[in-house]
């Protein structure tokens, strides 16, 4: 069939597959070109399909030539419906992985449930004996709490009072205000259940009750915390509340690891194009002017390239690379004064009329089709492709 962006408000309801192959692939290829990472043996990437984890995951198996495993949740191609692009991002990544003689398996099932995380220490154990690093970056919307049963949905909302600020329509390039209204208590509550460090723990109990962790392993989740434009509906809002949270459970896991003499650690890192980053008001409009400015210093990273400086300068050396809060900051380029001076005075300028003057814009509406396999050059859009593609080590 032929496969062409569909939209439903922020969301692309569409994925190509050839595209998601083009965007793997040159993820895949910058790693290659990159000088080899060392003291990955096996990894497992909890939310390993797209964004931060699929890129953890490449730059393990490419760059280490890393035993992966990878958990996510989503969707084959069914009827005229098209699979998600973490689906077909993941069968790119396996394809190639094999083709290289890396080992490369997936588990497709909600991260949050107890039987994934029996299912995942099962093939560990099978497979692998012990993992020495663990990637925790899941990105979801609602979690079920296998305890309660309840599902949570997380809310994006500043805490306290209204907020009133710039935002940007990324398809029109119309800059407008918007308010939203305040947070209530058991929606902060219920963003810190979905967002924070509670999964997270959950799994490294589970990994260490069942005897998978190596000695000396290292687990990472992966925050944001950004500059004082989007605080109050960032840092400051709800989701700031869940990241306090995932960066508190760091220290719990701190200990509960000292069994093994592992080490659990945060990594913040810059702003990008996401799904979910897309859909807060005032973040679209931030990160275009922020790519205009990282850009035109020569300073901007996307996903892969952020993951490949975590490894092997952040992370390489006998001490890990902390601030005094413990967080590795993988956003310092993001927050040099230089450039948030400049993204600040563009801030105060933008309007509909000089958007595509003053940001970078395209290039985050770019970055937003690329997320689903669309605006690859080398793609031929026209010609009818095989929207059914197996994931080797789930469909074999």
């Amino acid at each position: 069939m032929i496969v062409q962006p569909k939209f439903r408000g922020f969301i692309c309801t569409t994925a190509h597959p050839a595209g998601c192959g083009a965007h793997v692939q040159q993820q895949i290829d910058y790693v290659r070109k990159q000088k080899p990472l060392s003291g990955l043996k096996n990894v497992l990437v909890i939310g390993a399909s797209t964004g931060y984890g699929l890129a953890s995951r490449i730059a393990a198996a490419f760059g280490a030539k890393a035993n992966t495993i990878g958990v996510f949740y989503e969707r084959p191609a069914a009827g005229t419906r098209t699979a998600s692009a973490g689906w077909y991002n993941t069968a790119a990544f396996e394809k190639e992985a094999h083709k290289a003689g890396l080992y490369a398996k997936s588990i497709n099932g909600d991260a949050f449930a107890n039987a994934v995380k029996q299912e995942t220490t099962s093939l560990i154990k099978a497979d692998l004996q012990t993992v020495d690093m663990v990637i925790y970056s899941i990105a979801s919307p609602r979690r079920t709490d296998p305890v309660d049963g309840q599902t949570y949905a997380s809310a994006l909302k500043p805490i306290g009072k209204p907020f009133t600020g710039k935002t940007v329509d990324f398809h029109t390039g119309e800059v407008s205000t918007t308010t939203i209204e305040p947070a209530a208590d058991p929606e902060i509550d219920a963003t810190i259940k979905v967002m924070g460090g509670e999964d997270w723990q959950l799994w490294m109990e589970a990994l260490l009750e069942h005897g998978v962790l190596a000695d000396n392993c290292v687990t990472l989740a992966y925050s944001y915390i950004g500059p004082e434009i989007t605080y109050p509906v960032y840092r400051d809002g709800t989701i700031g509340r869940a990241k306090e949270h995932l960066e508190a459970t760091a220290h719990r896991l701190n200990r509960l690891l000292g069994a093994v003499n592992g080490r659990a650690y945060v990594s913040v890192n810059k702003a990008l194009v996401t799904q979910s980053s897309a859909a807060i008001p005032v973040v679209p409009l931030y990160v275009s002017l922020l790519y205009k400015v990282m850009k035109d210093k020569g300073l901007h990273e996307g996903c892969i390239e952020q993951i490949y400086r975590l490894f092997a300068e952040k992370m390489a050396g006998p001490e890990v690379e902390r601030d005094a809060e413990g967080r590795i900051r993988l956003d310092d380029w993001e927050l040099r004064s230089d450039v948030q001076l400049q993204v600040q005075k563009l801030w105060e300028q933008v309007r509909s009329d000089n958007i595509h003057e003053l940001s970078d814009l395209e290039g985050f509406r770019t970055d937003f089709f690329r997320l689903f396999g669309f605006e690859f050059p080398e793609v031929d859009y026209a010609q009818d492709v095989d929207v059914y593609v197996a994931i080797p080590s789930i469909d074999a």
